[in-house]
């Protein structure tokens, strides 16, 4: 038995693939009850989670609307991709999740991120401090949290916050806290998540003004994030679940055609979004995590290959192309 074949077959068995709808990119054009439909629209379609973006501009406020999520959906597990930590104080927020855990009868997953939109901090007023610094009260938010959600007593003294003696209630109904997901792309990030994360959120990386960068979508990049948290993680590596949010998702009878069409979308300046900070192939394309391009079931296919060389399986799609997904779900549910 060869070196590659050993580390395969000692390998942890592949997670099985979940679905979210939601996450950054869908401001739900500041409807409350739009939020509610889109929520309850991706729970009749099979997804697993609905996620709430966390902005100041305009959008719902995600404490608020996960109350109503809580009371307004059945099954569906609820949460934020991802809230900004310099907005809240973790000993507010930590009592916000235990209450909506409760309100939700245990389906709350609670994603959190340092906070990159510098433009809202300053039109808020919010202190918007260098990367180093909101990365640094982040891993002491975190730590704040994974004690006051399971309802315990927390004293804590670091840097940026200090916690003495607070009691943390209520008292979750998940056990012993709801799941914590953090989402980032830097190096930085990446460690935060192998010492604090139950849900590992891989982000690409932006530029300043909130657009992605070309480079970063691509395999080889996604696979790069991917072990760096395994070697900070070590044996906790396999407790953590990974998730990404597909960017595209086209339907097509003809991969490459598509895939060319939407390099040269990319390259005139008709994505936005879109940062061209490489030259990407057809090929990054097509087995980019970040596109899902092709039929139903060659959009599946491409799935299990990224959970095959990623080990990321929880597939997030953003809400306005949760309708176009939703057929591929039925293909990979249960595997």
């Amino acid at each position: 038995m060869s070196s590659a074949e050993a580390a395969a077959s000692s390998a942890p068995p592949l997670r099985k693939f979940r679905f979210a709808a939601g996450g950054e990119g869908n401001p739900a054009e500041g409807g409350a009850r739009r939020f509610v439909k889109l929520a309850q629209t991706a729970e009749s379609l099979g997804y697993d989670s609905f996620m709430i973006p966390d902005h100041l501009g305009n959008q719902v406020g995600p404490i608020a609307a996960l109350g109503a999520l809580a009371v307004s959906t059945e099954k569906i597990r609820i949460g934020a991709a991802v809230l900004a930590n310099g907005f809240r104080h973790p000993a507010v927020l930590a009592k916000d999740a235990t209450t909506i855990d409760q309100l939700s009868k245990g389906r709350l997953e609670f994603g959190i991120g340092a906070g990159w939109m510098k433009e809202e901090y300053v039109k808020s007023g919010l202190p918007y401090e260098s990367p180093a610094v909101r990365v640094e009260k982040l891993d002491e938010s975190l730590t704040i949290l994974d004690t006051l959600m399971r309802g315990q007593e927390c004293n804590f003294a670091g840097k940026h916050y200090e916690i003495k003696g607070l009691q943390g209630s209520p008292r979750p109904r998940q056990g012993p806290r709801p799941p914590i997901a953090v989402g980032g792309g830097g190096p930085k990030m990446m460690a935060l998540m192998a010492k604090h994360a139950d849900i590992a959120s891989l982000v690409p990386s932006t530029t300043l003004d909130g657009k992605l960068k070309l480079s970063e979508i691509t395999m080889a990049k996604s696979i790069e994030r991917v072990e760096q948290i395994r070697a900070a993680a070590g044996d906790r590596f396999d407790r953590i679940e990974l998730n990404w949010t597909i960017s595209m998702v086209v339907v097509s009878d003809d991969r490459e055609q598509t895939a060319e069409m939407a390099l040269a979308a990319i390259a005139n300046g008709m994505l936005p979004n879109m940062e061209v900070d490489a030259q990407l192939t057809v090929d990054d394309i097509l087995e980019s995590p970040y596109a899902a391009i092709g039929t139903f079931d060659e959009i599946a296919e491409q799935i299990r290959n990224v959970r095959l060389k990623t080990s990321m399986s929880y597939v997030g799609v953003y809400p306005t192309q949760m309708e176009a997904f939703a057929p591929v779900i039925p293909l990979l549910s249960g595997e």
